[in-house]
């Protein structure tokens, strides 16, 4: 195995750009055929692509945000530290998820985030300062930006009160 790029490099390479939501992200397919409006659930308020997908990469500094969108994704992880997620679901309940390359580890390279999900993410704990992750994540239908929905800590913190630590931690609101 080619020893791992630094992560200035990997962002050159994939043409990766700082992203207000999810660190740094470059779309790599958006489906031409549509889903029309009047085939999909009233919130989509719009035509949407079949599916959408692109490359993002978390570090120390470019995080994901709290946030949710409309659409079922699925997280790819391809190479870098292992990342953790904190998943928080409609229904009020909520856990941590790991995605890496330690498989007896319990991490697993694909994760579903349904949609409605709100969710967040950071390095796996004791990693460096120059870590970071790589990963994919396909949308469908595809992602537009009316989908997209931030969230403040504070008001997910009343919602799901059991998960308080959680997501202080995950958010740096402490």
């Amino acid at each position: 195995m080619p020893d791992q790029l630094p992560a200035e490099r990997i962002i050159e390479l994939l043409g990766l750009k700082p992203h207000p939501t999810c660190g740094f992200v470059t779309e790599t397919y958006r489906a031409q055929q549509r889903i029309p409006d009047e085939a999909l659930p009233t919130v989509y308020a719009g035509s949407r692509p079949f599916a959408s997908v692109l490359y993002f990469m978390v570090t120390a500094d470019a995080r994901i945000r709290l946030h949710r969108i409309r659409s079922d994704q699925m997280y790819h992880y391809y190479i870098g530290e292992p990342l953790e997620v904190l998943l928080l679901y409609p229904d009020g309940t909520g856990e941590i998820k790991v995605l890496g390359a330690d498989l007896n580890g319990g991490m697993r390279p694909q994760l579903l985030i349904p949609g409605g999900t709100y969710h967040t993410s950071r390095l796996g704990k004791g990693s460096a300062v120059t870590a970071f992750s790589l990963l994919g994540t396909t949308e469908w239908p595809g992602f537009e930006p009316p989908d997209l929905e931030l969230a403040e800590p504070s008001t997910l913190i009343a919602a799901y009160p059991a998960l308080r630590r959680e997501i202080e931690e995950f958010t740096n609101t402490r």
